[in-house]
Formats: structure tokens, C-alpha cells, sequence
């Protein structure tokens, strides 16, 4: 079991060397509020647990130099990130950097031993290229809601035979590591805010636009997951009353009217109806309308497209818009696989936004896509899971 810092004082170094590189012990002494011998004690503590190690004498400040600490380079994380319809699998340095990245198509309603099954594989493929031979801690994000203290996710609208199921427990034992659990949404945020586009921004929430739609609140640089972990479960928010019938079992859901299952479905329900002959020539090749299907399309100029992509973000736009009033964040990041649908997106979201809140909310409020794509979510579980080895026993 890799060691744990002894105090909070330990624990502020560890993260400030992994956000921030290697730094001189009077780098890090400008960034705590320590004196220069309690500093030196603590460094001196973590250099004998084997989480940091000298590394190479730090540029002069006048006097002698010291030498730059670094996190221990042999520290490896696992983020696994299972979508709706995906897995994705990283291993990181303890910079967060990664060193190696697969991504594999997984339905998730095949169930938590079906998917746990190909996550392991993917794992030892990368193990096999020798980024890693075995980990430190690894951080899972899975679709649904999560009781985030006992790594359960708790009765999943899209997740079919996971409620309850002990993610934590089951992959700890395969992994022989630390595991924390989390919705993805929320790792995502956590990603962004590791290495995209929240890197300098304390309060904000991140929209997620998949199969289904979550939204990852930061407050203060920590993720906020409410009473039961069930914040930011946006999706659900009512935006048609006696609406649509939605996989929650409630009418009117923004799920049921917007987010990548329910475009197809409106998509498919166009072509069928003969109002987009684009799209019902890319129904008749495949079968199936994906968002990429109706995103390649609406580059085409296919007008039910853009069409459908403006009411969705219209629609999503709306909840945004009640979201901010209500807790004037300093950024909204929109990221997800239907984030492919691109700027004619964002445009109707921000409009929606703009239109809705007050000026003093969306005065100073960028809207923007995510930086990361498909490695924020595995990013996040890297940092999540870093947090975990870099808090006190």
C-alpha cells in the first residue's frame, strides 16, 4: 500500500507538486504558509516515505541552492471512464500527465460484470506496453448517480442491474489499489479544472450532453455532490409539464427531449416522416442515426438537422439559464459526446442563457466547449483518485 501524508501540511505539498512540477523547497515555501524549519521538517518526512524525491539543484535565489522535490516519478493512477456507450481507460504519471489511452464501444446496460470485465482487459493491454505494472490508487466514473462515501451507485435511470452494485469493492480486489468512485459528469469538471479550460476558475459547473445530461458543480475548486450525491442530476429537471414519457419514469424530463438518445430518436423519427432526405439516406446505410449522423448532416446545410440541434440547445439552454440565476457561476463548460454537434450548439445555448438570466449573472460569463473531449472524464478519476492518496490517513 503506497504511503499516505501524515498531516494537512504534507498533503498541500504533495498537491502543489503535482498541479504545479517539480519546485525548490523555497518555491514551496512561497506557497504555504509554513516557517522555513517546520517546511523543512515536513518536506524531510514526505523524502522518507518515498512520495517525493529530490530532483536536481533548484535555479540560485542568492545563498546556496537547494534542490527542486518532485513527486515520486514511479507513482501511477488509473482513470476508467464508462459512458453510456463507451469505456475509456488511462494510466497518468502523478502530474496527471497521460501515459497511455484506449477507448472501446461498451454498452452499459449489459451490466457491471460484463463491463468490469472489459475495463480489466483494457487495463492489462495497457499494462502490457509497460506505461504501468501496477497503481496507486484509480478512480472510476460510471453514468448515474453515486453515493459517493461507499463507491455505490444508487438506483441508475440509464444503468439497468447496477443499483447497489459495490464498484468500489469489487475493483479494489482486481486492481489491488485504492479505488474512489464517481458520476462521470463530475469527473469531468475535475478534469477541466485539472488541465482544460476551468484551470483558473474557482466556481463553475460542467454540462454534460451524452445519452443523457448531468451537470458537475465546482464550488470553491471542490466538487459539490449534496446530501445523498445525487446533485447536478440536471437531466431530470421538468422542462414540459406532462411531457414526454422519460427513462426516469417522470413526463417531461429534459432527457426525454434532448441529449444524444433522444436526437437520435428524433432524428430517425424525421427521416422516417420524409422531412430530411440527408438523413434518411444515412438511416438506410447504417441502420441507425448516431449524433455524429445528424452533426455531419447539419454540415451538409440539412436544415431538419440544425433544426433539431437549435431546439435541443434551446431546450437545454432553458435549464442553463435557471441554473445560473440561481448560482452565478464564473463558467459554464459544456462538454459530452453530442458536443460533436459543435458551435451551432453553443450558439443556442448561449442564446438561451442570455436571453434568460439576469445581466448581472451573464455579464462576465463565458459559455464555452470543453478542452479535453474524451480524456476529461479519465483525467478527472486520475485527480479524484489523488486526492484520495494526497489527503491524511
Amino acid at each position: 500500500m503506497t504511503a499516505r501524508p501524515a498531516n494537512t501540511h504534507q498533503a498541500r505539498l504533495l498537491r502543489l507538486l503535482r498541479d504545479g512540477g517539480p519546485r525548490s523547497r523555497a518555491e514551496l515555501g512561497d506557497r504555504v504558509d509554513l516557517s522555513r524549519s517546520k517546511l523543512a521538517v515536513e518536506v524531510d518526512r514526505l523524502l522518507e516515505t518515498g512520495l517525493v524525491v529530490a530532483d536536481g539543484l533548484a535555479a540560485s535565489r542568492g545563498g546556496r541552492r537547494s534542490h527542486n522535490i518532485r513527486l515520486a516519478p514511479q507513482l501511477r493512477f488509473l482513470g476508467v471512464d464508462i459512458g453510456a456507450t463507451s469505456i475509456d481507460v488511462a494510466v497518468t504519471n502523478p502530474e496527471l500527465e497521460i501515459l497511455g489511452h484506449l477507448n472501446q464501444p461498451m454498452d452499459v446496460r449489459e451490466g457491471p460484470v460484463a463491463v468490469f470485465d472489459q475495463v480489466l482487459a483494457m487495463v492489462a493491454k495497457l499494462r502490457d506496453t509497460g506505461v504501468a505494472e501496477g497503481f496507486d490508487g484509480a478512480g472510476i466514473g460510471v453514468p448515474g448517480p453515486v453515493r459517493f462515501p461507499e463507491g455505490v451507485p444508487v438506483a441508475p435511470p440509464i444503468m439497468p442491474g447496477w443499483d447497489g452494485f459495490p464498484v468500489r469493492e469489487a475493483l479494489s480486489q482486481e486492481l489491488g489499489c485504492p479505488v474512489m468512485v464517481d458520476n462521470d459528469v463530475n469527473l469531468m469538471a475535475m478534469g477541466e479544472m485539472q488541465a482544460g479550460v476551468a484551470r483558473s476558475v474557482r466556481d463553475f459547473f460542467c454540462v454534460k450532453i451524452g445519452t443523457g445530461i448531468g451537470c458537475g458543480i465546482v464550488v470553491g475548486g471542490e466538487v459539490h455532490r449534496g446530501t445523498t450525491g445525487s446533485a447536478g442530476d440536471v437531466g431530470h429537471i421538468q422542462v414540459e409539464p406532462d411531457g414526454r414519457q422519460c427513462a426516469c419514469g417522470n413526463r417531461g424530463c429534459l432527457e426525454a427531449y434532448f441529449g444524444g438518445a433522444a436526437l437520435a430518436r428524433d432524428a430517425e423519427q424525421a427521416a422516417a416522416d420524409g422531412r430530411s432526405d440527408e438523413l434518411a439516406q444515412r438511416l438506410a446505410a447504417g441502420g441507425r442515426l448516431t449524433a455524429a449522423d445528424i452533426a455531419a448532416a447539419a454540415s451538409a446545410g440539412d436544415g431538419t438537422s440544425l433544426d433539431l440541434i437549435r431546439e435541443g440547445g434551446a431546450r437545454v439552454g432553458q435549464v442553463i439559464a435557471g441554473l445560473v440565476s440561481f448560482f452565478n457561476p464564473g463558467l459554464v463548460v459544456i462538454g459530452g459526446g453530442v458536443t460533436g454537434l459543435g458551435h451551432t450548439l453553443l450558439a443556442s445555448i448561449r442564446t438561451q442563457v442570455y436571453r434568460q438570466s439576469l445581466p448581472l449573472a451573464t455579464g462576465n460569463l463565458p459559455i464555452v466547449l470543453g478542452e479535453l473531449g474524451q480524456v476529461a472524464g479519465v483525467t478527472g478519476a486520475a485527480r479524484l483518485t489523488s486526492d484520495h492518496l494526497f489527503s491524511p490517513a
